[in-house]
Order: structure tokens, then sequence, then C-alpha cells
């Protein structure tokens, strides 16, 4: 047995004769009491040598206990996120609408917490890198700072992504599309149009981008770009990658940018970019400038917004890119913006479809409404979708889909 399970044993057979809580404050201490008698004997070679017990100790303890009191708000199925902004202020997220928890716990409570959440991730937290993105076994994903970037404790987010929505069908029976405009996406998905799906925090672009990857061709290739893995497409051939910190040296970096340019030597016939947040986009537009379709999600506030923002994050890749390059590239990369919005009553709707017909004025790209909400309904708007010659060379008819101007 390795070093791990032989604690993991140890620790149990303790905590069986003590009759102790598992997800009790006494585990930890527990998990190093026995942790220390497990070096003492590995000195004298009766069991394998570690070098460094606080990683070990961490594991399992997540194995034993968990994470602690967390763990009963990670295993609610209703619990969409959950916050700390202090150790005394624990808040979740319920359909879209945040609760203050009567939870208090304490700084070490917090800190071992994280400490073993990072555990399986492989990233780390100290003073020179105070920020950490990671994602947690059952698939959430971690954020969390710590002091002095925050003022005196951790800062931690939790996003459990309790995807509904499997499908854009699913998305149709959730309320949150029409079948109408469900059918254009998934055609226009499966013709190879470009498709960014905006929206703020919170409104489900990544459960959307799920959604729209299902419309995917069976025989496609697909390559996943992500700061941390989020996307489970469940499709044939997949290629997923994220991002990866420096190590103690500063060195070992693998950016969104590097990913974007290593994707497109593998092969892929599509790429989803599961966020684009700076520089990257420039080699996502790029990519989707030679002929290789895709989908991407972005924060923004409107579609437009989308536009204008997927317009300025290319500038930070350098001095010498400029918006004359970027505007154009923009209008003939992206073909359809679909932005989402999250209602008073914590229900998730797609706001606006947009479609980019690729014509650019003074720097202006020409941005037409597809489908837009008034009152309370998604209807078709004024505009017409680009390239209705990919629809018909793969046997969709545009007009039928589009309803001749008709809302549903």
């Amino acid at each position: 047995m390795d070093a791990a399970t032989i604690l993991e044993s140890e620790s149990r057979e303790l905590i069986r004769r003590r009759g102790l809580d598992v997800h009790g404050d006494q585990l930890e201490p527990l998990i190093r009491e026995v942790a220390a008698d497990y070096d003492r004997r590995a000195s004298s070679g009766s069991v394998p040598v570690v070098r460094d017990l606080d990683p070990l100790i961490a594991e399992v303890a997540a194995r034993i206990g968990g994470f602690g009191p967390l763990q009963e708000m990670l295993d609610d199925p209703t619990v969409e996120e959950i916050w700390l902004n202090s150790p005394s202020q624990v808040f979740v997220a319920r359909n879209g609408r945040s609760e203050l928890t009567p939870l208090v716990l304490t700084d070490d409570e917090v800190r071992g917490i994280v400490e073993r959440m990072l555990v399986s991730s492989g990233r780390r937290l100290d003073m020179s890198s105070p920020f950490v993105d990671a994602l947690l076994p059952d698939g959430s994903r971690l954020h969390c700072v710590i002091p002095a970037v925050t003022r005196s404790h951790f800062a931690v987010n939790i996003r459990k992504f309790v995807a509904k929505a499997h499908d854009l069908a699913d998305m149709v029976a959730l309320g949150s599309l029409t079948p109408q405009a469900a059918a254009f996406l998934d055609a226009a998905v499966a013709s190879g149009l470009n498709v960014v799906v905006s929206g703020a925090t919170g409104a489900g672009k990544t459960t959307f981008l799920r959604c729209l990857a299902q419309s995917v061709g069976p025989r496609e290739r697909v390559v996943t770009i992500e700061e941390v893995f989020e996307l489970d497409l469940g499709l044939r051939d997949v290629v997923a990658m994220q991002t990866r910190q420096a190590n103690l040296e500063g060195t070992g970096e693998i950016s969104m940018r590097r990913l974007v340019k290593e994707a497109l030597r593998m092969r892929p016939t599509r790429i989803i970019v599961g966020e684009v947040r700076e520089a990257e986009a420039l080699d996502m537009l790029i990519a989707l400038n030679s002929g290789l379709p895709g989908l991407a999600s972005i924060h923004a506030n409107s579609a437009r917004d989308a536009v204008t923002k997927l317009c300025t994050l290319p500038l930070l890749a350098g001095e010498n890119v400029s918006s004359r390059f970027v505007v154009p590239t923009v209008a003939s990369s992206i073909d359809l913006v679909v932005h989402l919005d999250m209602l008073s009553d914590g229900r998730r709707r797609v706001r606006e479809i947009a479609g980019l017909s690729g014509r650019v004025e003074n720097e202006v790209i020409e941005v037409s409404d597809l489908f837009t909400l008034k009152d309370d309904k998604l209807v078709r708007g004024d505009g017409h979708p680009p390239h209705p010659d990919r629809f018909a060379r793969a046997g969709h008819d545009l007009t039928r889909l589009m309803g001749g101007g008709r809302s549903v």
C-alpha cells in the first residue's frame, strides 16, 4: 500500500475507536497525530518514507471528511454557488438568488478546507500566487484570493455548475429559448457559423455553450480551450485543454494564447474557447478567420457590447495590433452573438440573438437583431442571418427556420 492509503486506513480506525465526527474540527489534528506516528515508523523503514507530510495530510482529510462544513452545501443539488467573504459570512445561491447561511467557521477551518480542495488540482495558493482557479473532483470550480490582496480573510467562490440543460431542447423545456430560436441555433452551429455567447457572471454562459456544442456533427473533432476545465461535452472526438500556473521559479506557465495556437496543430474541425478575457481574443479571431468554425463565451452587457469588446481585447496583444486590423477581422470572423440575461426572479433567458453581416462602416460593425426579448417573449427581429449559403449547403431551409419574420 502507498503512504496515503496507509494513513487513511489508520486514521479511519482511530476515528472509529474514539467515536469522532469526521466533519468536525478534530479531524485534521487526529490525522496529524497518525502522521507523526507514521513518520517515526518510516525512519525505521517499516513503511514508505514521505518527504513532505502536509500535502498527504490534506489529501487524507479530503478523502475522509470531504470539505468539512461546506460538504453539505456541495451535496445539495439546489445550491448553485457558494461563497465566503469571511469565516462568518457564508453565502449560497439558489435559483439565481443569494442567501446568507447561518454557518460560522474559523480562519483555520477555511484555510484547511481550501488546502484540501487544492490537493487534487495541482495548483497552489501562496504569497507569490495569491489567486487560484481550480477544479474540484465533482466538477465544481474554485476561485480563491488570500490576504493581503483581500483585507483580512480568504475570499472563496465555489461554482457548482448544476446543469439543468444539456442541449438546446432542454433550454426550450426550461423556457430559456423558443423552439424557433433553438432550431435556428442548432442549424447555425451544424452549418459551421461562429457563435459567441455573451452575458454577465452567472447568466449561464458555460451551460449554454455546452448546449450549443451538442449541435456539432458526430464526425467532427473538437478541441476546447479553457482557463479551468468546465465544459463536459460528451462528444465522441474531443480534446480538452486548460491553462497552467507558473511554478515557484516563475516558469512553466501555459496561457490561453498558447493553448489556442497549440489547438490549431491538433487537426480540429471545431474549436471552443471557454471564455475570452484578454489577448487570446486575437489568436481566436485569427483561427476563426482561417476557415475553422468555433464557439466562445465572453462577459458583456449586450450582444453589441460583446462585439465592441471583441474589437478591444485583441489590442492587448501588443502595440503592433491596431483597430484597423481587428475591426474587419471581427466582422468577418464572428457570425452570431447570443446574449443571455438573468431576470429579476432568477430565471435565465436568452435576451437577444444578433447577426453580423460582415459589413463595416467608419470602424463600426453592422449588427442586426435576429431574435429579441419583448414582453417576456423571444420574438423574431428584423435582421437576416449571415451566410445563407452555408445553411443551404448543410441542408437547412433558412426561410423556414426564420419563419418569414413571424414571432413565436
